[in-house]
Parts: C-alpha cells; sequence; structure tokens
C-alpha cells in the first residue's frame, strides 16, 4: 500500500487549492478527484479572479497540470473512496486497490443538492434554473426572474435579487403564508408573490425555461428561476460521523479541523458561502494550519 503525508478528497477548487499549498509546504499528497462536480451542469466559472468565464473542466485540467510539476503529488482521478479509517492519527484511505495509508486527510467533497421534485426543474437546472445570482447573476440581467422561496424565513432573500431584475416573482408555492410586515416589503420593492400551487416548469423549443405552471392551469412567463434546495453531506462524510454544526454543515474548529484529529474538511460541506473563490481561499486555508501541524510532528518524530 502506498504512503503520503496528505490525503486531499475531492477535485474541486477547495481540494485543488488545499493540494497546491500542501506540495508547497514539501508535503507528499495524493489527490482523489472521485466526486461528479457540484457545478457540472455550469458551462463557465464565474467570480475566480483570473479565472472568470473559464469552463469548469478547463479550470480542472489547468490546475491538475500545475499540480503535477511537483514530485510529491499524485493525482487518484475517478477512483471511488469508500471509506477513511482511523488508526491511532494515521488513516487508511480505502479505494480498492488503490487505497493509501496517510497522516492527515483534507476533505473537499462538496455537498449534495437535493432538488425538489418539480415537473421540469432536473432538466433547466444549470441552464434556466440556478441557485447563486453572484455566479449567474450578470449574464441574466435584466430578464424576467423567478425564486421559488423553500419557507418563510428565505422568502426576504428575493429582495437580493432586484439588483439584477426588476420583473421578479416570488412563488410560495403554498408552502407558507406570507407576514404582512414582508408583503409590504416585498410590493415597497416592486416584488410580485404569487402563492398559488406550483406544479411544473415549461420549457421553450430550445429547451430554456418559458413560464411556471400553476395549479389552477395558468402560466407566469418566466425566464429564470431561482430555487435553493435543500442540502445534504456525502455518503462519505455520513460514513465517517463527523461531528454537524447548524443547516447539518461539518463542525470544523478554527483551524479547519473536525470532530476526528487528523481530519480537516473546507469548501461547501463547511460553509454557508458557497463559490469557487471562496470554496478554493477555504481549502488554502485548511491546508496552511494542516501543514503546520503536520510540520510540529514530523519534527517531533526527527523525520525532517
Amino acid at each position: 500500500m502506498d504512503s503520503f503525508d496528505v490525503a486531499v478528497i475531492g477535485g474541486g477548487p477547495a481540494g485543488l487549492a488545499g493540494a497546491l499549498a500542501l506540495c508547497r509546504a514539501r508535503k507528499r499528497v495524493v489527490l482523489f478527484d472521485c466526486w461528479p462536480p457540484r457545478n457540472a451542469m455550469a458551462s463557465e466559472v464565474r467570480g475566480l479572479v483570473t479565472q472568470d468565464g473559464t469552463p469548469p473542466a478547463e479550470m480542472r485540467r489547468v490546475a491538475q497540470d500545475q499540480l503535477s510539476a511537483y514530485d510529491s503529488f499524485q493525482l487518484r482521478d475517478e477512483v471511488r473512496v469508500e471509506a477513511i479509517q482511523s488508526r491511532e492519527r494515521r488513516f487508511v484511505v480505502d479505494a480498492g486497490e488503490h487505497s493509501v495509508a496517510v497522516r492527515r486527510v483534507l476533505l473537499a467533497v462538496g455537498i449534495v443538492d437535493q432538488l425538489p421534485d418539480l415537473p421540469g426543474l432536473r432538466d433547466l437546472w444549470g441552464v434556466s434554473v440556478f441557485q447563486c445570482p453572484y455566479c449567474h447573476g450578470w449574464e441574466l440581467r435584466d430578464r424576467t426572474f423567478g425564486y421559488l422561496a423553500p419557507d418563510d424565513h428565505c422568502a426576504d432573500w428575493s429582495l437580493i435579487l432586484r439588483a439584477w431584475t426588476k420583473d421578479l416573482v416570488v412563488f410560495t408555492d403554498q408552502r407558507f403564508e406570507v407576514a404582512p410586515e414582508l408583503r409590504a416589503e416585498l410590493e415597497q420593492a416592486s416584488i410580485r408573490i404569487e402563492e398559488q400551487k406550483v406544479v411544473g416548469l415549461r420549457a421553450d423549443r430550445d429547451r430554456r425555461l418559458a413560464a411556471v405552471q400553476l395549479a389552477d392551469g395558468s402560466e407566469v412567463a418566466r425566464e429564470v428561476m431561482f430555487a435553493r434546495p435543500a442540502q445534504a453531506q456525502t455518503p462519505l462524510v455520513k460514513q465517517l460521523g463527523l461531528a454537524l454544526a447548524e443547516r447539518d454543515l461539518v463542525r470544523v474548529d478554527e483551524c479547519h479541523q473536525t470532530s476526528i484529529a487528523g481530519i480537516y474538511a473546507a469548501g461547501d460541506l463547511v460553509c454557508h458561502e458557497h463559490g469557487a473563490l471562496t470554496a478554493a481561499a477555504s481549502g488554502a486555508s485548511a491546508a496552511h494550519a494542516l501543514a503546520e501541524d503536520l510540520t510540529r510532528e514530523l519534527l517531533a518524530e526527527g523525520v525532517i
């Protein structure tokens, strides 16, 4: 079985940035890029300085090419990690014939979006239905927007969308009653409220959103929809039994270490702010803390 200092699990912005920082700290790193990218439906990365507009696959290719220049780096591409076993602050990353022994683990596996079971939504996800206006709003500006509000606590998030459009409808889907104060605030912002049950999204011939279908058979013409789906941790995170914080995010301390000593986490699985830039920053920060901790251990053991 091969051995490394650190296994980075996940090859998105957090994992790539973390792996780079660790390689530059002279740590032996193996990167398992084994999860479907969360932004698989996105055609471009947005908001990441120097990479704005780059296709996600191209960004990953360039990052992997740059990492391959470090002789302490290995990529295990499309290799599924089945489990991580802990053995007295040492770990075995179980990936079949590609299993490795490591001193530390950096989890950067992202989070799983649980899309609403609404006819038409899944086919339009990443095409006309989005969850982050900071990632997509500029390209969609001044079109007709809709927002499928999940509950009354998230309904006022529609105010943020007004930065990109003047024509916005909030769909409550009969999930909650709009409080009078919120109703007045939305009306003041020229945001319309549709309280009927939403039964589907209709696409046009170009497979783009054309209208939101309501229970009474009527439609509301829209070009863009925003939704904030529920999210869940990956099976690997659940299998580890890591302690969770609010909204089921993985709990980490100020050094990005999880409830299992030696396992660190970064990116979308630990924070509410999701995006390539924030994920990369999280990955680099976690890697710096991990590298400092590991360096002290290696010095104490006389390894370096």
